[in-house]
């Protein structure tokens, strides 16, 4: 199993993304909250990276927790919104009671990373297992129809003074896409790999971890979901 996020999730990620779009952020959470009404709620961010989702949540009356596997992430989630609550995991095996959380967040493609889609199983049935029974699940995931369809093979850039070279390929079996960002400066090379789950896979995997659709979105406005839509947002409970 590739361990690239293991890897990629520290200073250098960083340093290539420094301006993270904190107004699809808001946009989110807003589009969550008119959905699922957070105040006094239990929300568990799932791999909630430098924290820019907890703000608007707690700013909606949320009590929020974050979990991520990058130490660096969550000190800067920490400094960022220091009331957020922090754990470091594993998405497979999360470190929380059964029926913990009210609502479970896994937002801006935080993913899809794993080589064999069973462990992307084994994070749907944590996330069943910690949710309570009158809860709500939402992912917020890349729509695969779209990224194959807009994809920008070649590009250079340029981040705090250094140019940045990517490229961007799917797999040959249409099962990953592919993007490797280097360095000009120092040669560095860093690497993301995600699945492409269809509307449809995503629906499937789902409910056999228990959940059932109760809304989708292709946008963070809340536009309905279509072929091309950016995003695929879904909103869950448990059956």
């Amino acid at each position: 199993m590739t361990t690239w996020y293991k890897e990629w999730f520290g200073e250098d990620y960083l340093r290539l993304y420094p301006h993270r779009d904190h107004v699809d952020a808001e946009s989110a959470v807003a589009l969550i909250d008119k959905n699922v009404q957070l105040r006094d709620k239990r929300v568990l961010d799932l791999a909630c990276g430098p924290g820019r989702h907890a703000a608007p949540f707690a700013k909606r009356g949320a009590s929020v927790t974050g979990l991520d596997l990058s130490d660096t992430l969550l000190r800067v989630a920490a400094s960022e919104v220091p009331e957020l609550d922090l754990v470091r995991g594993d998405m497979r095996f999360l470190p929380f009671a059964d029926e913990s959380f009210d609502v479970v967040v896994n937002l801006f493609t935080s993913f899809g990373y794993f080589d064999d889609d069973e462990c992307h199983d084994e994070v749907l049935r944590e996330v069943a297992r910690i949710v309570k029974g009158a809860g709500v699940f939402v992912i917020d995931y890349l729509n695969a129809g779209h990224v194959m369809a807009t994809i920008v093979s070649n590009e250079r850039i340029q981040v705090d003074g250094d140019y940045v070279r990517i490229t961007r390929q799917i797999t040959s079996d249409k099962k990953f896409v592919v993007k490797e960002m280097q360095q000009e400066t120092n040669g560095r090379t860093f690497i993301e790999r995600v699945r492409l789950f269809s509307v449809e896979q995503l629906h499937k995997m789902l409910h056999s971890a228990g959940f059932v659709i109760n809304q989708q979105f292709g946008d963070y406005a809340g536009g309905s979901l279509e072929d091309m839509s950016p995003r695929v947002i879904l909103i869950t409970s448990r059956s």
